[in-house]
């Protein structure tokens, strides 16, 4: 699920697909609001461009038409603990990439 249209490359397309609903992207909302921190956007607020999933067709991850996806969300009580949230674009293998989420425990 791609929380907002910033996590997908082509999101005014996509509304009512599956993985882009209003119904998912509100129910991760409260999630969030309910206490928890999605790690990558606390890190990169704005950046765009940056995905963890491609589809196989259409050539869409030598596009880059992709989706961000994959998340590491945590407690607000370990946000003084966060270093680093990554998305591995360069490692190849699936239609996903790994992510990355550096704490200092």
């Amino acid at each position: 699920m791609a929380h907002k249209e910033i996590d997908l490359k082509n999101p005014k397309t996509n509304r009512k697909n599956a993985g882009f609903t209003d119904e998912e992207r509100g129910k991760f909302s409260t999630l969030l609001g309910q206490g928890f921190i999605d790690t990558y956007r606390y890190f990169y607020p704005d950046q765009e461009g940056i995905y963890s999933w491609w589809s196989y067709r259409f050539q869409a991850r030598k596009k880059n038409a992709g989706w961000r996806i994959d998340y590491f969300c945590v407690s607000e009580s370990l946000k003084e603990k966060l270093v680093d949230a990554k998305i591995h674009t360069e490692i190849m293998g699936s239609d996903h990439c790994p992510v990355e989420l550096d704490i200092d425990l």
